[in-house]
């Protein structure tokens, strides 16, 4: 089975909770406007991996050493199959080595219909961040854009490590970004307020750095 993936990274510390492997799927059809990953929308063969070879590398990668698992992207629920075999892979890799990480899903669909379409899929979640990303609305809560996107555990794991912050407030000690470098590419990972990402590219032009391209505009 193949999932085509725009990137995956550890450790990932501000997309759920404690140090969790991150994914970012490629490809996505709802094209939320405004969206700060608009580089993970494209349809791109090239970036097709198997599913056993995705599960290998986090395996490899955390030591066992990690509180979750974040997948988002890109749009999850545009690739189901990859995404159960994905989901499925996670769990008997948690079962076997009795760890206690949870898996957390970040989805532009409504509820409503990854309900209809998908709930074999939502089963196999902890939790999930579903509806899409409204740029008129406010960012709100802690690891959500807008303030339309709810935080759904799932399970009982869920319902265990993320009660508390289902309505917990995105202070600002909480709009916490990452930076990674590889080469000559700059990732920032988390959820910026409205015109951090404006606010970021200019305090860089005002030090001589320009930013060739960007992935919140087109």
């Amino acid at each position: 089975m193949k999932i085509s993936i725009n990137k995956a990274h550890f450790p990932v510390t501000v997309l759920g909770p404690g140090r969790r492997i991150g994914i970012w799927v490629q490809g996505c059809s709802i094209g939320c406007k405004g969206c700060v990953s608009q580089d993970t929308w494209g349809v791109d063969p090239g970036r097709d991996m198997s599913v056993v070879q995705l599960l290998s590398w986090c395996r490899e990668t955390c030591g066992g050493k990690l509180d979750g698992v974040t997948i988002t992207g890109g749009e999850p629920f545009d690739q189901p199959q990859a995404l159960a075999a994905l989901l499925a892979g996670l769990a008997q890799w948690r079962r076997s080595v009795k760890l206690d990480f949870d898996i957390l899903c970040y989805s532009g669909y409504t509820l409503a219909a990854l309900q209809k379409k998908h709930a074999p899929l939502l089963a196999q979640l902890d939790a999930l961040i579903p509806e899409p990303f409204v740029q008129t609305r406010p960012l709100t809560h802690v690891w959500r854009g807008s303030s339309n996107q709810p935080l759904l555990p799932l399970s009982e794991l869920g319902r265990q490590r993320y009660a508390t912050q289902v309505d917990a407030l995105a202070q600002v000690s909480d709009k916490r970004m990452q930076t990674m470098v590889d080469g000559n590419r700059v990732w920032y990972v988390g959820i910026p307020a409205r015109g951090d990402m404006a606010a970021l590219e200019a305090s860089c032009a005002e030090r001589g750095l320009a930013f060739s391209q960007v992935s919140w505009r087109p």
